[in-house]
């Protein structure tokens, strides 16, 4: 799915963010009951993404020019993929050797970097940053962490791929709705009733709190300024 246009960080202000899978596949929170029609999951685990402009990058053999004919290297990361463990051993393991992280859900995320160079002579090993973090309610950014992948490229090899691996721990009471919250929203509505046909997520308390139990695990590449235009307006 894809969220909305949203501010994010000092590098990405104002970026949209794509989510591309959703943190956790099992049975959540109910969001909206079928009093009304509509039945909706939440969980306690985040959804993961890429935010715009910063699942790729391009180096260039001359740092001050853009033209196609100078580029180095191309990479863009693929197949990101979050696993969620909200009490399983993973998280129980975690919160032993983190006595202060009772009650923390655990996201473990992976990806792939598909790399490109343009002169394939000699063995070459190239790092790429890159970055993951935690965003709350769509604004506010709870943590980051920068990582790096290296790629090697055997002499002659023009194109070649690498995994990388990060974690996101996020406080499980932060992503769970309060219970005045949860009844607001779980109230059984029957067909003629004044509220019937009126959607419970409009009324702005339940709106901010389920905005403040919302996160996100982002991850992309830790871009320069000159990358991220690059990246945006080409």
């Amino acid at each position: 799915m894809t969220t909305s246009l949203r501010p994010f960080f000092a590098a990405a202000a104002g970026l949209a963010v794509t989510a591309l899978v959703s943190g956790c596949a099992s049975k959540g929170e109910l969001v909206v009951d079928d009093g009304i029609g509509i039945t909706a999951v939440r969980t306690t685990c985040p959804a993961v993404g890429i935010p715009n402009y910063t699942g790729d990058v391009t180096l260039f053999r001359d740092g001050d020019t853009r033209y196609a004919s100078a580029i180095d290297l191309a990479a863009n990361m693929t197949d990101v993929r979050g696993t969620c463990d909200q009490a399983g051993k993973k998280a129980v393991e975690y919160n032993k050797r983190h006595p202060n992280a009772a009650g923390q859900v655990r996201t473990d995320v992976t990806f792939h970097v598909e790399a490109r160079r343009s002169d394939t002579a000699g063995a070459r090993d190239v790092t790429l940053p890159w970055f993951i973090t935690v965003l709350r309610g769509g604004t506010s950014v709870v943590s980051k962490r920068i990582g790096t992948v290296t790629l090697h490229f055997n002499d002659g090899q023009g194109r070649t791929q690498a995994t990388a691996s990060g974690l996101a721990v996020i406080d499980k009471a932060d992503a769970t709705l309060d219970k005045a919250t949860r009844d607001k929203i779980e109230k059984h509505r029957s067909a003629g009733q004044a509220d019937a046909a009126i959607d419970p997520l409009a009324d702005p308390d339940v709106k901010e709190a389920v905005k403040r139990a919302t996160f996100e695990v982002l991850v992309g590449f830790q871009l320069d300024d000159k990358q991220l235009s690059y990246n945006a307006t080409r």
